[in-house]
């Protein structure tokens, strides 16, 4: 099957298979049945002991984790075949948590890092500097080949990411622009990828090292909340290198939260 042949780094699909086991624990068994009312029939959904109309508000939330339901058990289905081709090992077993990390904003406001801040940021916001044209991915225009090549990458991984949003950050009087501003639901926190291509250049040297300082003076840790790739003409990008990237941020946020249970299969 298609879906097999997808790469997902060991530790991020492991999360990933972890995730879904643990909602699918969590969300009642729920389904949908056709009743006559008075004479009328009427959709109604069914939760446990409960039984609700389908389109009232308590009936809508039900409906939506139905919908949750079978979207997580497809996703299952996907990743535990992707381990068992690539891996043919227990998947490690652990409890995902919640990594709460913020960043200094104006005003010096730390700002939790989660799915809503993750929203609010504005997708492909850099019109500082014109773009070539000619590296184009799901309508994104890239600023490089490499750039191209990491989006493709990001969307075969089933990561989900923005492309140059605005970040403002404390202490800057204008936004900085991430690469790539990462979001990883089943941790419900973000990550920031930088990439550099043109290390030869002395101004673009000097920009890198200030965006740099800024995510540190702003609460980040390196290699932890931003990771950085790079590549030059004598050594060209392997996109290998996101993996044990992501591999790495990953696991570093699931042993500093004390949650690994076991090393066995659930």
């Amino acid at each position: 099957m298609k879906y097999l042949d997808k790469y997902i780094p060991k530790e991020l699909l492991a999360l990933k298979i972890n995730y879904c086991r643990k909602r699918l624990r969590e969300l009642p068994n729920i389904s949908v049945r056709t009743h006559s009312i008075n004479g009328v029939q009427t959709k109604i959904i069914k939760a446990d002991n409960h039984r609700l109309i389908l389109n009232s508000t308590k009936g809508q939330d039900l409906y939506a984790a139905m919908v949750e339901r079978e979207d997580l058990e497809c996703q299952l289905k996907i990743y535990e075949a992707i381990w068992d081709r690539y891996y043919r090992t227990p998947v490690p077993v652990f409890d995902p948590p919640r990594i709460v990390r913020t960043l200094k904003t104006p005003g010096n406001v730390n700002t939790v890092m989660n799915r809503a801040f993750f929203d609010s940021l504005k997708n492909d916001a850099n019109t500082k500097y014109p773009k070539p044209m000619i590296y184009s991915f799901n309508g994104i225009q890239y600023r490089s080949d490499v750039e191209r090549q990491i989006a493709i990458g990001y969307t075969e991984m089933n990561v989900l990411f923005k492309y140059e949003p605005e970040l403002w950050v404390a202490g800057m009087n204008a936004p900085i622009y991430p690469d790539f501003f990462l979001y990883i639901p089943e941790l419900d926190t973000c990550k920031i990828h930088e990439h550099y291509g043109l290390m030869n250049f002395a101004k673009y040297t000097r920009e890198a090292k200030l965006k740099c300082s800024t995510y540190i003076d702003a609460g980040l840790l390196l290699d932890q909340d931003v990771f950085f790739t790079y590549n030059t003409e004598n050594q060209p990008f392997d996109l290998r290198y996101i993996a044990a990237k992501l591999n790495g941020v990953i696991y570093g946020n699931l042993i500093s939260s004390n949650e690994l249970i076991s090393n066995s299969s659930l």
